[in-house]
C-alpha cells in the first residue's frame, strides 16, 4: 500500500478531522445524537486518512497528491 495523498492534503484532513471530531462533541448535548455521529464519521475517516497518508478513494480514482510515483 503506497501512500497517495501528499503533505498539504494530510494536514488539511487532519485539521478538518480534528475540528470535526469537536463539533461532534459539542452537538452531543444540544440536537441530538444523529448529526453528533455524522461528525464523528466524517471526523475520524479524514483524521485516520490524514495520519496514514492513504485514501482508498484516492487509490480507486487514480488520484495522488503526493507528487509522481517512484
Amino acid at each position: 500500500m503506497r501512500g497517495c495523498v501528499g503533505s498539504g492534503d494530510r494536514m488539511v484532513r487532519v485539521l478538518i478531522g480534528i475540528i470535526a471530531l469537536l463539533v461532534g462533541l459539542a452537538l452531543r448535548g444540544t440536537i441530538g445524537t444523529g448529526w453528533a455521529y455524522v461528525a464523528d464519521i466524517v471526523g475520524a475517516i479524514a483524521l485516520l486518512t490524514g495520519l496514514a497518508g492513504y485514501c482508498p478513494l484516492y487509490a480507486v480514482l487514480g488520484v495522488r497528491t503526493c507528487g509522481r510515483p517512484a
